[in-house]
């Protein structure tokens, strides 16, 4: 049996370059690999929104921003929450069944949200788009009719909207105000963006 000699000289060549080669393979990959994960502005276009609500008083709106669009947050007064039964019978989809705009299950009721006395709700008319002012005052004003109990005016259309964001039957807007996914953290802490609590 024959036994050759070891050429140490060529083993260290050989993994010093292995060695080598594997280091530049890593850093060539980590790049690459990185460019899969979701670059922070489009993480920041599509987090979810923590909003502390409990200072907010009955009557008071709060406006934050989530992917870009207004989202609205009402605490309504009691008076506001027995006005959506009067205008129940008066807006065109009472119940939220339209689906191009998909309402949550838990915002399909009367008050259109989770606790009857917080609304949220994206700020956008369904029509072409614009946002629409706050009408909460009672009675008659321009461009609103005589009995209205409160709610919101898009100006670009004239399209109407109740405290709970139904939209007035007969009317340019074609849904209601979207209602985004949301949840509650705690009595004061509200999660625009995720729902899975809910």
């Amino acid at each position: 049996m024959l036994m050759s000699e070891v050429d140490n000289s060529k083993r260290t060549w050989m993994m010093a370059t292995g060695c080598a080669g594997a280091v530049g393979g890593v850093a060539v990959a980590v790049p690459f690999v990185k460019t899969f994960s979701p670059s922070e502005r489009a993480l920041a276009a599509g987090a979810a929104v923590e909003v502390d609500i409990g200072g907010m008083k009955p009557g008071e709106k709060l406006t934050v921003e989530w992917r870009g669009k207004p989202v609205w947050i009402v605490r309504r007064t009691p008076e506001q929450l027995e006005a959506l039964k009067k205008t129940t019978p008066q807006v065109a989809d009472p119940e939220s069944k339209r689906t191009a705009y998909p309402t949550p299950e838990y915002a399909k009721n009367e008050h259109r949200s989770i606790k009857p006395e917080y609304f949220v709700a994206v700020g956008i008319c369904s029509h072409l788009g614009c946002s629409p002012s706050d009408k909460f005052q009672t009675g008659a004003q321009p461009s609103l009719p005589d009995d209205w109990t409160g709610g919101f005016l898009c100006p670009c259309h004239g399209s109407t909207f109740d405290l709970a964001g139904r939209v007035f039957k007969n009317k340019p807007a074609p849904d209601n105000l979207e209602v985004p996914p949301h949840m509650y953290l705690s009595d004061t802490k509200l999660l625009i963006g995720e729902d899975k609590k809910a």
